[in-house]
């Protein structure tokens, strides 16, 4: 978690540098000039501090008053489900206050962490976290799943505080001990693991685990826009969603293909990449091209690439206009082993 850290005192900056060095190196302190000491970076102002953080960091941490943290964020604030998170800190350490995304963004996680460090207390007032009661949307970020329903994230967390259940169900092996509320018999309103495009219940709340690698095979210069469109098509023929793509693979003379380059960059997905005789030492049954073979040293570029994460193949090579799509899946189990109900 890349976080940023602001302190405004003398006091302050001290709980700050016993916080980074606590938090660890993906740590940033930032205090305004007359407080520079050489361990810290100077910010020219408190705005544009939390604009550089806001777009910048996973999490921000502001060691004074609760109002200025307030303030600070006010103008920067969007949505719980893309908002970084923000706690405050008072210069004694004494409470820590989970302030914006306390779920999804990690940000109660995080007051209690900086808590447990300066021996103050964690203060997270979301109504799950007072009632005691599972918050889905911080189990899903807390787990890597995409959050694909927003207001049925809200209708489930509203529904289990009061006290009447929610369906459950998973394509994927299910460890541990299905949280209160939630049940295996059909209701109306239903979270749903997957990484299909398919909505059970009437109202679903699809939770979506990366597991999927696709491996991409185009010709030179391709655009963006075509990979897109047969990416879509394989994706929609298996009835997939796109939120369960962990990465995309290739051949590692198309590294630079500039289309194939901006359609990840888009997304963000990470793009890797493998030389033919690595994929030509992968063991499998794959679709064989005597061009392909030819053109860059190895049978299959999409298949191939697509399995070298160690999936399954569960989509063989799909072509269109001149590019070549394969997805494989991990394995995946869900667990609620460890998970507070």
């Amino acid at each position: 978690m890349k976080l940023a850290i602001a302190a405004f005192t003398q006091r302050g900056l001290a709980l700050a540098n016993r916080l980074r060095a606590g938090l660890g190196n993906n740590c940033k302190v930032t205090v305004p000039l007359r407080l520079a000491d050489g361990d810290a970076d100077v910010m020219e102002s408190l705005h544009g501090w939390t604009k550089t953080a806001f777009s910048e960091c996973e999490g921000l941490i502001l060691i004074g008053a609760a109002g200025i943290a307030v303030r600070a964020i006010a103008p920067f604030v969007k949505d719980k489900f893309t908002d970084p998170a923000v706690v405050s800190v008072d210069e004694a350490g004494r409470f820590v206050v989970s302030l914006l995304s306390g779920h999804v963004g990690g940000a109660n996680r995080l007051a209690e962490t900086v808590a447990k460090l300066c021996g103050g207390i964690a203060v997270c007032s979301s109504a799950t976290d007072v009632n005691g009661i599972f918050a889905v949307d911080e189990w899903a970020s807390l787990h890597g799943l995409s959050i694909d329903g927003r207001s049925a994230a809200k209708e489930v967390s509203a529904t289990l505080l009061e006290g009447r259940q929610v369906s459950f169900r998973s394509d994927f092996p299910v460890i541990g001990t299905l949280p209160a509320g939630f049940t295996t018999s059909k209701r109306e309103l239903g979270v749903y693991i997957t990484a299909q495009n398919s909505f059970p219940f009437t109202k679903t709340l699809r939770l979506v685990p990366k597991i999927l690698d696709v491996g991409i095979g185009c010709k030179r210069d391709t655009p963006a826009y075509a990979i897109a469109a047969a990416l879509g098509h394989a994706f929609d023929a298996n009835h997939l969603s796109t939120q369960a793509i962990l990465a995309l693979h290739t051949i590692d003379v198309k590294k630079e293909e500039p289309g194939l380059m901006s359609f990840c960059k888009k997304h963000g997905w990470p793009l890797h990449t493998y030389t033919a005789d690595e994929l030509s030492a992968l063991d499998g049954e794959f679709t064989k091209s005597d061009f392909v073979q030819h053109t860059v040293g190895v049978d299959n570029v999409c298949e191939r690439s697509a399995c070298m994460a160690g999936g399954t193949l569960i989509q063989k090579k799909y072509s269109e206009d001149g590019v070549t799509v394969a997805i494989a899946q991990q394995s995946y189990v869900v667990s609620f082993e460890g998970d507070k109900e």
